[in-house]
């Protein structure tokens, strides 16, 4: 009896010991199988780009209007009738063109009767009205029939040697225009003028805090007046300046802070405090440090990064 007792307990042993290795596999199977999975799960997918060299520009573009700062009046010389209008709204017109013809009240009344009683008076009543700018009718005031009185203005001549664009210019902006100077014009469209300061206006604008400055335009075509064209303020120009993408530019909440997350080797990544200097268009400058043409920085699939960081570059 004590045999078989013996017998039993000898095979529950080696049961018990056979389940303990087999469980004890598995868990380091699992263990393993863990691991390996935490290691691919860590490493983040990202796409690199290499640093820049190239010109960059600081600029701001403000808003420049069309404008003819002189206004021509054509005027009445004698009371009397609108017999002949030579013009319209809109029409080019030279110097010493005709534009009105008035017949004076009393020759209106008169008739022919005195070129009857003497065939050797030339009167005819008419006062000719000639204009004496070049440029263009921006207004018409009367039309022909119209009774008119002694100066009384009859069309407006928008004087096309002062047609020019005012850009009105923030105050704190004044240091980076100069007398001069030329500034480029964008028309909507995208046909480009060359502008050149042309003078200050001598007062600022008291709610915006803006002074207008005249630009003058050479340009063959016709511009209409009020067309709004941006005009291209250049702050500052550096070339052959270190630059990255703004997406490879991470900061802190306040934007005091600012790094890029460079790669150490194929599978790491780890935080450089940068100096950025010029922003334009998708490109940052960057001052300060130092990078060489083969450094690797992340350009998306940094936000949140650690300062070292298990990465998988992905094309």
């Amino acid at each position: 009896m004590k045999t078989k007792i013996a017998k039993y307990t000898g095979q529950l042993l080696y049961l018990v010991a056979g389940l303990t290795i087999a469980l004890s596999s598995c868990t380091s199977n699992k263990k393993a199988d863990d691991e390996d999975t935490s290691k691919v799960e860590a490493q983040t997918p990202v796409t690199v780009t290499t640093i820049d060299q190239n010109s960059m520009t600081d600029y701001i573009d403000l808003n420049a209007t069309s404008v003819f700062l002189q206004k021509n009046y054509v005027k009445s010389n004698a009371i009397g009738y609108i017999t002949k209008v030579n013009t319209q709204q809109g029409q080019e017109v030279k110097i010493g063109q005709l534009l009105f013809e008035i017949k004076t009240k009393e020759a209106q009344a008169i008739g022919n009767s005195i070129s009857v009683l003497d065939s050797t008076l030339k009167f005819s009543g008419l006062s000719k009205i000639k204009s004496s700018k070049n440029g263009y009718i921006s207004q018409m005031n009367h039309q022909l029939g119209d009774y008119v009185q002694d100066g009384e203005a009859l069309a407006t001549i928008s004087d096309r040697s002062s047609f020019v664009f005012l850009l009105q210019l923030p105050y704190e902006l004044r240091q980076y225009v100069n007398l001069n100077e030329h500034i480029r014009l964008s028309l909507p469209g995208g046909q480009n003028l060359d502008g050149t300061v042309s003078s200050f206006m001598p007062s600022v604008d008291t709610v915006a805090q803006t002074q207008a400055v005249v630009l003058k335009v050479n340009s063959g075509q016709q511009i209409p007046e009020n067309l709004v064209a941006k005009a291209r303020i250049v702050k500052s120009a550096k070339n052959k300046t270190q630059s990255l993408p703004k997406d490879a530019v991470l900061s802190n909440e306040t934007q005091t802070e600012f790094w890029v997350m460079k790669l150490i080797n194929q599978t790491t990544a780890v935080k450089i405090p940068i100096t950025r200097g010029i922003e334009t268009g998708d490109r940052i400058e960057v001052l300060s440090p130092k990078f060489q043409p083969g450094d690797k920085i992340v350009v998306t699939g940094n936000y949140g990064l650690p300062d070292t960081a298990k990465i998988k570059i992905v094309q």
